[in-house]
């Protein structure tokens, strides 16, 4: 009598962690249309105060320390008093990527901005921005394409800062490598821009190069958001730098 045998499998693989209950969380954090539109302000990486916010989002200031309470509790944010003030930022550059990238995947608006203002707020983000730390807009992706074809940056295989990129920061930034490394947070990072669609430069070289342009004058902040615009000596400097062709960023 022949008898069937079955073969044990050599190894089962182990259930995927049920993460549906913290994601939904996270979801509803930024299912409000305000506690969305602090986050977006939160972007241009400094601190506001509760205040500030609630004027920029329109809501009274109770109802604004009620979202700033869930957003902090939740991780998004965190919150420092100094003195009679309470200022909160984005918890993190992990916090920040997040926010940049589901922006990124949203559809543009149906309706272009109405008012002289409102179009030209909107072409000075397009133009050139602060994403958290790092620079968006043309400019960032202007300046990512630059240093990739002078060899700083490879795109191909992963994103990634070259030896010669290094040797770069080092030589035209003052940027040295250990100043390249800050704990878990990738040297180098590709962000999606959620305006021209392409890659712009994130991570601690990005932060980096952000912070010494705007250091040198070379970049300025335009009023109290996260516009950007590069100046005439900084377009000098990086068309020296990088041979950038930055006529159409001034």
């Amino acid at each position: 009598m022949d008898y069937m045998t079955t073969r044990a499998p050599s190894s089962v693989s182990a259930p995927a962690p049920d993460h549906s209950s913290e994601l939904a969380r996270l979801a509803g954090l930024l299912a409000d249309r305000t506690r969305a539109a602090f986050c977006l302000a939160l972007l241009d990486g400094r601190a506001w105060t509760a205040g500030e916010l609630a004027a920029y989002a329109r809501v009274a200031p109770s109802s604004a320390s009620e979202h700033l309470t869930r957003l902090t509790e939740g991780g998004l944010l965190v919150q420092r008093r100094q003195g009679r003030h309470r200022y909160v930022q984005l918890a993190s550059p992990r916090v920040a990527e997040l926010l940049e990238v589901l922006t990124a995947h949203l559809e543009p608006p149906a309706a272009p901005p109405r008012g002289l203002r409102a179009v030209n707020a909107s072409a000075a983000l397009a133009r050139g921005r602060t994403c958290y730390d790092h620079l968006a807009g043309r400019l960032g992706v202007a300046l990512t394409d630059a240093m990739t074809e002078r060899g700083l940056l490879d795109q191909d295989g992963g994103f990634a800062l070259t030896g010669t990129g290094r040797t770069w920061f080092a030589d035209a930034l003052g940027t040295d490598a250990a100043a390249l490394r800050a704990g878990r947070r990738p040297t180098a990072r590709g962000c999606l821009d959620w305006t021209e669609r392409r890659q712009h430069l994130a991570g601690v070289a990005g932060a980096r190069l952000c912070a010494e342009l705007l250091e040198r004058a070379w970049v300025r902040r335009v009023g109290s958001g996260r516009a950007v615009r590069l100046t005439t000596t900084g377009a000098g400097a990086l068309r020296d730098l990088l041979g950038l062709e930055a006529e159409a960023l001034l």
